[in-house]
């Protein structure tokens, strides 16, 4: 992508905001690794087979990269999770979401990008078109809540909330314009 491998731009990002004492990558692929060392990133481990298919979630992958670290002997109060498919997601909203975590005590931080036209008007196709939501069908567009959906691209925890031991802290948001959020896969 214009020139760069697109993992590149995500590590890249993330070494700028020099927020993190490590920046790790987390793949089976010997060639990513190499990419991914190549612009500064860790790669102590390759992920297990049972973490690289089609149905592995992150969640999954987070718990094996944790787990992982844990049996070296390193254990983190913080994590993020940052997606190689978002290139143009800056040191400075990563540091804005790191902000937004300790500064307000949350659980968790998601980017997140507002919907660009209501889904409270959305249509389904049947025999003809009808309302998913007729309660909303004569209401405007701009009387309606926003709504959010994951940006796909930002993702960071107390690490105790993403185990599920500490359950009094909120899930905040870091709103991403239209322009910040084009996950290419």
């Amino acid at each position: 992508f214009l020139g760069k491998p697109i993992i590149a731009y995500t590590i890249e990002a993330a070494i700028e905001s020099k927020l993190f004492n490590s920046v790790m990558v987390s793949t089976d692929s010997e060639e990513i690794a190499e990419i991914s060392k190549k612009y500064g990133a860790e790669v102590p481990f390759l992920r297990s087979k049972k973490n690289s298919d089609d149905y592995s979630t992150t969640d999954d992958v987070l718990l094996e990269v944790l787990e992982e670290y844990k049996k070296r002997g390193e254990e983190f109060d913080i994590m993020a999770c940052l997606y190689p498919t978002a290139p143009f997601l800056s040191a400075e909203k990563i540091k804005s979401a790191w902000k937004i975590l300790t500064e307000k005590n949350a659980g968790k931080v998601m980017s997140v990008v507002k919907f660009s036209f209501p889904p409270q008007r959305a249509l389904l196709l049947r025999d003809e078109l009808v309302y998913q939501y007729p309660e909303f069908e004569k209401t405007r567009s701009q009387d309606l809540e926003p709504i959010y959906h994951d940006a796909g691209c930002l993702y960071i925890w107390n690490t105790d909330f993403f185990y599920n031991t500490e359950k009094n802290l909120k899930v905040l948001p870091l709103i991403l314009s239209d322009y910040e959020v084009q996950d290419i896969d």
